[in-house]
């Protein structure tokens, strides 16, 4: 697989921090699997890297293991045969050792030794304040557990609050990079991938030798072998106390109860009771609470349905853990004929509507939409719904635009539908200019095409 493909904002962030005249401290954070560690390697390969990587032993253990690291990097035979109780020792001795380039130094998964020792921050605040943040020196923090990274080097808090010069929280590999990684695959294939692997570099990386994504699905995810069969498990292990209270809801939301009081019906509880855990899911990046684009107090809109916004764990909680007894029992056949028979319908027209969304974005910042928008989304009422929904917040142009993916061309009976529904958004109705955008995975019937062309007010993109 290619390097950090999307990954140059991060990678130019980094240096900027290493070539500072000063200390730098970088919280570096994000899921597993996201890209953090290789990341890391990457930037270090051309400086002057000490890397240790914490693990869920005792803070003794990890402690010991870093003063051995230090000891190679130093060639300190003494501090190697030591006995270290104190972590300013191991600080000390690195500090001391002479380089001609500023130090870099990377603790990975640094929420383990906080975890055992709910101290230890405090620690580092004092080595940082004491020792580091005046000497010629790098410091990234990185950590794959969202909620203890926040709390223990973010959060108000946290002792090492105000310490950082920077953070990086790294996030999925948006669609439009994903001809990089698979530069033979159709624009179809393309959506297919993204739809089970939702820009998870190590995702993409299983997913690259399978001629298509139904032979992929069932070699890495259905397996009970397999990289990803329990993928959602371990990333909420860590995160969460109750997994089961948490996959309840996930299963319920992904079966398409979106608005919070049918998830509370489905559950059989109250709404009350289930805010710590879409607020957590929500923190987590597993789920986000969208309201209609055209809102105006979008927090206090009683409009708001929850989606999960992971494409694996989405895919997961729709065709995998329902039917764990059959995949367990050995009747992967049987899940596969789901796979197939629902994959489309359930799952992928669904993400496709996410990554024209995401090209709405990119149009709109390179100037190729028919105005600015600066708010982009979906809308709907009680009895309609418009996948795009694009807005010039200061101005009184909106875009209206509907996706489909299907076998068939899009006919004009897609826009005359739009034309009636677009009357029900009330932004700006007496005043507004009024444009339309289709998106059709299959193309357009050649009316559609001719109606476009008749319209400057029509865009069609396939």
């Amino acid at each position: 697989m290619k390097s950090f493909i999307d990954r140059s904002s991060e990678q130019d962030f980094l240096h900027q921090e290493y070539e500072r005249n000063e200390s730098s401290l970088v919280i570096l954070y994000g899921r597993r699997r996201i890209g953090k560690t290789t990341l890391v390697a990457e930037f270090g390969r051309d400086h002057n890297m000490i890397y240790f990587l914490a693990t869920q032993e005792s803070e003794a253990e990890n402690r010991n293991q870093f003063k051995d690291i230090v000891a190679d990097f130093t060639s300190n035979e003494l501090l190697k045969s030591a006995v270290v109780n104190q972590w300013d020792i191991i600080f000390d001795t690195l500090l001391s050792y002479p380089t001609q380039r500023k130090k870099l130094i990377v603790m990975d998964e640094f929420q383990y030794i906080g975890r055992n020792n709910p101290a230890f921050p405090s620690v580092f605040q004092k080595i940082w304040d004491t020792k580091l943040k005046d000497k010629n020196v790098m410091v990234i923090l990185c950590g794959s557990l969202i909620s203890l990274m926040e709390s223990q080097t973010l959060a108000y808090s946290s002792p090492l609050y105000g310490r950082r010069t920077g953070q990086i929280k790294m996030t999925q590999i948006p669609f439009a990079y994903y001809q990089e990684f698979f530069p033979d695959k159709t624009h179809k294939e393309l959506i297919e991938c993204y739809s089970i692997t939702g820009g998870v570099p190590k995702y993409i990386e299983l997913f690259e030798d399978s001629p298509d994504i139904y032979t992929a699905i069932e070699k890495n995810v259905l397996s009970k072998q397999s990289f990803l069969y329990e993928e959602p498990v371990f990333l909420l292990q860590n995160e969460v106390a109750e997994i089961g209270s948490y996959f309840s809801i996930i299963k319920v939301i992904a079966a398409g109860h979106q608005k919070l009081g049918h998830i509370a019906a489905a559950l059989g509880l109250k709404s009350t009771g289930l805010t710590r855990y879409l607020k957590t899911l929500i923190d987590l990046d597993i789920l986000e609470r969208q309201v209609p684009i055209t809102e105006n107090n979008p927090e206090k809109s009683k409009r708001g349905l929850y989606r999960l916004k992971d494409n694996f764990v989405k895919f997961w909680f729709l065709f995998v853990y329902p039917h764990k007894n059959m995949l367990e029992t050995d009747h992967a056949d049987f899940v596969m004929r789901r796979i197939r028979d629902n994959l489309v319908v359930q799952h992928i027209a669904y993400v496709y509507e996410d990554i024209c969304l995401q090209k709405m974005w990119q149009m709109s910042a390179a100037n190729e939409l028919p105005f600015m928008a600066d708010k982009i989304g979906r809308w709907w009422d009680n009895k309609n719904e418009i996948d795009i929904v694009g807005l010039d917040s200061n101005g009184s142009s909106i875009l209206f635009g509907e996706c489909k993916y299907t076998n068939q061309p899009m006919d004009t009976n897609v826009f005359y539908d739009l034309l009636q529904k677009k009357t029900s958004v009330e932004w700006k109705k007496d005043t507004r200019r009024e444009f339309y955008i289709f998106f059709s995975v299959s193309g357009f019937t050649k009316e559609m095409q001719d109606l476009a062309g008749k319209r400057t007010d029509i865009m069609l993109f396939e």
